[in-house]
């Protein structure tokens, strides 16, 4: 099933989606390509327009800095992270430090920032202790033709995911549905009615044996609210949505 709105979604396992947009723009959210489903491998990512990453565990952080020092894209961070970018990465006049409830305007689109329910330390083996590095976070984009999407990031549900909807008004959500570290479909599903959207991009299930929550899981649950009208996309890896 297709968007019909010139942005194409490409899953690459995990919670790491290439998007492209209207205007020939690439934005990498949480770009693990080095993760055990993907069909395409961090030293094959040839350009990145724009980089976000939702938080600092290592299966969302861990490639995003060796493919920006190859592709320098923008990379709006949340402070904590823009901070320790600003010391460890070559290009740091491309971070834009920012923090939830901010917008920015980056290679043509918009870029909101907004709340995510999760944790976002890491172990940092020299110190022997976690790496923290700002809150877990999900962003709002909007694109050259108006196209909103949602990208939740790792995140249990919350209800001010309605005032994402409100405010916000996304066309598709990406979202975490394998349970354990975040929401599964049953939460997700709840996710899906606070947003008010019509298309769902699931994430974050499949690639360990614990992250049991499955694409038809979510759309059992959302027929069970009512919202047979919701489009679950559950793609493949290396699969695209346009």
């Amino acid at each position: 099933m297709a968007l019909g709105r010139d942005t194409t979604f490409t899953w690459y396992g995990h919670a790491c989606v290439e998007v492209r947009t209207p205007g020939g723009k690439v934005v990498l959210i949480d770009p693990w390509f080095s993760n055990p489903s993907s069909t395409k491998s961090p030293d094959a990512v040839d350009r990145c327009d724009v980089m976000l990453v939702t938080h600092g565990h290592f299966d969302h952080f861990t490639d995003a800095v060796t493919i920006a020092s190859r592709t320098q894209p923008e990379w709006p961070a949340m402070h904590e992270l823009s901070l320790w970018l600003s010391r460890n990465y070559a290009y740091p006049d491309r971070v834009i430090g920012m923090n939830k409830g901010g917008t920015v305007a980056v290679a043509g689109l918009s870029v909101t920032m907004v709340h995510a329910d999760h944790s976002a330390g890491d172990w940092n083996g020299p110190g022997e202790t976690t790496l923290y590095l700002g809150d877990p976070v999900g962003f709002v984009v909007e694109v050259e033709n108006g196209f909103r999407f949602y990208a939740a990031g790792d995140t249990a549900l919350f209800g001010d995911m309605r005032f994402i909807g409100e405010l916000w008004q996304p066309e598709l959500a990406i979202l975490p549905i394998g349970g354990h570290f975040t929401m599964g479909p049953r939460e997700a599903a709840v996710a899906v009615e606070l947003l008010g959207v019509r298309d769902v991009l699931p994430v974050h299930y499949g690639t360990f044996p614990v992250l049991a929550g499955r694409p038809e899981e979510l759309r059992s649950e959302l027929d069970a609210r009512g919202l047979r009208h919701v489009r679950v996309h559950g793609l493949t890896p290396g699969e695209t949505l346009d």
